[in-house]
């Protein structure tokens, strides 16, 4: 099924920000104004190609019905095998003394939290996200611009069974760590040197039970304020940068 980008502010942000697109629509009574000679200028610049349609045809197509007479129809995200990111973590702790990150997302709903997770974690340099292929956020427009692009460089695999990614990168030497309020140790405190597989979970309940289980350790970062937690997309940079900062 294919995602539409509504409206003209969208597009041009997505077009400057080179979220894959496949065609821009635009309505043939669309009104020529300058957010919409912005649009084919950046179309023009990124080949994109642009498309004139009957205006009926945008308004069946669209969600919201928040168009203004423009639309644009992004390509899918390639994701890859789970054997591409464990050949590249294994290429990666060759490269760096042993050490390599994967990141386990349990059931992310957002997909803004998945592109801001991809920013941190290609900064990083974890070697890859894993998702289920069911019940979860995944790749599209919005996660392009709250990971700033960094989506693109990130391998990302949708799975049918995340246990079973974890018992397979257990295999290759990778301690699980899960993030978790209701873990005993502070992440400080916890040895995340080496191979790490960290696991995050989903935004309303964390950690499932299974999953949870499947886990080596679980760790959590020390709070000293009055809010219970952190935004998960938050939390994940800062464990993704305790690997980093035990690593270095």
């Amino acid at each position: 099924m294919a995602d539409y980008i509504e409206g003209k502010r969208p597009i041009i942000e997505a077009l400057r920000t080179q979220v894959p697109i496949k065609c821009v629509l635009l309505a043939d009574n669309a009104k020529r104004d300058s957010l919409v000679e912005d649009i084919l200028r950046k179309a023009k610049r990124f080949d994109v190609p642009v498309k004139t349609v009957p205006r009926k045809l945008l308004d069946e197509v669209s969600d919201r019905g928040s168009h203004q007479g423009v639309m644009a129809e992004t390509k899918p995200y390639v994701y890859v095998d789970i054997t591409e990111i464990e050949r590249a973590a294994a290429s990666y702790a060759d490269e760096h003394g042993g050490r390599a990150l994967v990141v386990i997302l349990d059931h992310l709903t957002d997909a803004g939290n998945l592109g801001a997770i991809a920013r941190s974690a290609e900064s990083v340099g974890a070697c890859g996200l894993v998702i289920p292929n069911k019940r979860s956020a995944r790749v599209e427009a919005s996660t392009y611009k709250s990971s700033a692009g960094a989506i693109a460089h990130m391998p990302v695999a949708r799975v049918p069974n995340l246990i079973q990614v974890m018992a397979r990168l257990k295999e290759r030497g990778f301690w699980i760590a899960g993030a978790s309020e209701q873990a005993d140790d502070i992440i400080w405190q916890a040895n995340l040197k080496g191979k790490i597989a960290l696991v995050m979970g989903n935004e309303a309940e964390g950690l499932s039970r299974v999953v949870k289980e499947s886990c080596d350790f679980l760790v959590k970062l020390p709070q000293e304020g009055e809010v219970a937690s952190l935004n998960v997309a938050q939390a994940s940079t800062a464990c993704m940068y305790e690997w980093l900062r035990q690593n270095s």
